[in-house]
């Protein structure tokens, strides 16, 4: 995000999916549809599994979550959205 616009990339994202714990601001992707196929998202980890991560979708609407990968850049099934 840096150099759109000038200035800092306003976040700072864990990459490590070793290290997620909920709190973490994380970059990911939704796939299954073209439309958000190249779009990068930023949400805060709720929850953190050994096979999956729970993503705030909407930091103004607790009850929008995502179920996502766990990896370095989750995906999240746009069926999920």
């Amino acid at each position: 995000m840096q150099g759109m616009g000038g200035g800092d990339c306003p976040f700072e994202f864990n990459f490590d999916a070793g290290t997620f714990k909920a709190g973490d601001t994380v970059s990911y992707r939704i796939v299954g549809s073209p439309m958000f196929e190249d779009m990068p998202f930023a949400g805060a980890l709720l929850e953190v599994h050994d096979d999956h991560v729970i993503i705030a979708g909407d930091p103004n609407d607790a009850s929008v979550r995502y179920r996502g990968t766990r990896e370095s850049r989750p995906q999240v099934q746009a069926n999920e959205i």
